[in-house]
């Protein structure tokens, strides 16, 4: 149990840094297993409003600087505070323009829990945030 938390944190940290690396030195393939979306479907107006304006490489940026934080022991905290609206999005994203069909995908749900699990590992951290200091 003590290494847990370290496995957990380098894996999440590793995934966020490699899939904003693969973004930002575009090494996504062209090709994918599924076809392109319709041009007016909810998902293509999304992308063409984040790619274009360069949001998307920002959030990619974040990802990287995210997961490095979160791979290392010592600044897991601030890397959670980064990533963690990134995920929460990522879940939007596929409940509310995707429609809910890939809200299942193993490796978001992976993602998921152990971002939850390093959450409740570090929860007395995290409720400082939300204590407010007494001024005597």
């Amino acid at each position: 149990m003590r290494y847990l938390p370290i496995v957990a944190g380098s894996l999440l940290g590793i995934a966020f840094f490699a899939f904003g690396l693969m973004f930002l030195l575009d090494l996504v393939p062209e090709q994918s297993e599924q076809p392109a979306p319709p041009e007016d479907s909810p998902v293509a107006l999304f992308m063409g409003a984040m790619l274009p304006t360069g949001y998307l490489t920002f959030v990619k940026v974040l990802e990287v600087l995210g997961g490095l934080l979160v791979a290392l022991p010592r600044t897991r905290n601030l890397g959670l505070l980064i990533l963690g609206p990134i995920l929460v999005n990522i879940i939007a994203f596929n409940l509310f323009i995707v429609g809910g069909e890939s809200v299942f995908d193993p490796l978001l749900i992976i993602l998921s829990l152990l971002a939850v699990y390093l959450l409740w590992v570090e929860r007395r951290a995290f409720a400082a945030l939300l204590l407010r200091p007494s001024l005597k």
